[in-house]
């Protein structure tokens, strides 16, 4: 019988099957991580992989880019690259879809977050089943409504679930960076651990649960699902409304000013986000 191959690789998303049963998903966009049109198809790829390889049963999500998990949608990227991919087997846009299926899949996914999750990367971390996070170096935000737009990969139906409403609104209305050791009060991720001790302690969770039986853990996690999932018609206005907000004149003017202090380029826009979108509405 041929064994699988151990990589899928491509210059952006790096699949490593470090056992049939554990595999990592490494993002690799320098300078700061940007996800749009062009990486849907690769994740689309990636979920494939998780959802139909009968030997999986772990996947961790992290990333080779100093400072960035994942940050937001390419707003350089023409709508129409993004317009033009057709909806996925969920029947949700491609985003979405695949933030749907993910959670959905019978294998344990984990976001081990070093750097900025914002945004898309958010929303990935929001999509997995546990995220743990360097206390350090871990911020998560979703900054959309600070630049006139509205979140579009599922946030509104998966925050107050985790959180609660008021801590929900709070994350979203207030747009602003949220901090490793906060990010864990709120309860938007499982922990935050030392940055010296993060690689160490996904690595044994996820060595611990790959070495359990496949079936039980896809049924406990199927019925912890139907508990807790937002069903798709919760899911499926929230692209719609960040499409519509795009072309919005608040949102085209918010974009603009971000764009001309730095917006998707390295340095102190991407670095402190939260802190630039309070800025260019004062």
């Amino acid at each position: 019988m041929n064994r699988p191959e151990r990589t899928f690789t491509t210059d952006q998303i790096r699949l490593e099957r470090r056992l049939p049963s554990y595999w990592r998903v490494t993002f690799d966009m320098p300078p700061v991580n940007i996800f749009g049109p062009k990486q849907l198809p690769l994740l689309d790829d990636v979920v494939k992989a998780i959802e139909t390889d009968p030997e999986v049963k772990v996947v961790v999500f992290d990333s080779a880019v100093e400072g960035f998990f994942i940050t937001h949608y390419d707003f350089l990227a023409p709508l129409e690259d993004s317009l033009r991919i057709p909806p996925g087997p969920t029947g949700l846009q491609a985003l979405p879809d695949m933030l749907v299926r993910l959670s959905r899949a019978p294998v344990v996914s984990i976001a081990s977050i070093r750097g900025r999750a914002t945004g898309v990367g958010s929303e990935l971390a929001l999509a997995s089943d546990m995220r743990f996070a360097s206390r350090e170096k871990a911020v998560l935000s979703q900054w959309e409504v600070g630049a006139g737009l509205v979140p579009g990969g599922g946030p509104m139906a998966r925050l107050p679930r985790l959180m609660g409403r008021g801590r929900a609104l709070e994350v979203l209305l207030g747009a602003d960076d949220i901090h490793g050791d906060l990010a864990e009060r709120y309860g938007y991720v499982n922990r935050s651990l030392p940055d010296a001790e993060l690689d160490g302690f996904v690595e044994a969770l996820a060595m611990r649960i790959a070495s359990f039986d496949k079936e039980a853990i896809a049924e406990t996690k199927r019925l912890v699902d139907v508990a807790s999932l937002p069903p798709d018609i919760e899911i499926k206005p929230e692209w719609d409304a960040f499409l519509a907000s795009l072309s919005r004149p608040a949102s085209q003017s918010r974009i603009k000013a971000l764009m001309s202090r730095g917006f998707h380029r390295a340095g102190d826009v991407e670095n402190r986000l939260g802190f630039h979108v309070g800025q260019i509405g004062s």
